[in-house]
């Protein structure tokens, strides 16, 4: 990381000792120790911040197209079939313009009786009842 060999570790921790003396040099190694722990957890914290952010992100461009062309190829759908709705059909019987016979109009049955029929004796059984 900063290119530091075991002779320049060695030399540094001389001058430590000289300068700290034996009673204060094991408080502030732990001292330098926590430091570098904390510096190391924070970086590997906003490493991690930095990964999810990039993962989330190519995550939303994957997702993203396919939705796109899935929404355009929906889009294309309904104007076709607006286009096939509004576009008389093939073989469909042209407006009626007077010069077709119009079909007579359904005349719903009546309750009266056939008059060709003769009424039925009440005293006779019924054919349909055994």
């Amino acid at each position: 990381m900063f290119d530091i060999g075991f002779s320049e570790l060695l030399v540094i921790a001389v001058v430590a000792l000289l300068v700290l003396g034996p009673e204060r040099l094991p408080r502030a190694a732990r001292m330098a120790g926590l430091w570098v722990r904390k510096a190391r957890a924070q970086w590997y914290s906003v490493q991690a911040d930095l990964e999810r952010e990039l993962a989330a992100e190519e995550y939303k461009r994957s997702v993203g197209q396919p939705l796109a062309d899935l929404e355009r190829s929906l889009a294309e759908e309904a104007q076709a079939l607006r286009r096939s709705l509004a576009a008389p059909a093939m073989g469909a019987a042209p407006p009626d313009d007077g010069t077709f016979p119009t079909p007579e109009p359904y005349a719903p049955p009546t309750d009266e009786l056939p008059t060709d029929v003769p009424p039925r004796d009440p005293e006779s059984p019924d054919p349909g009842q055994r």
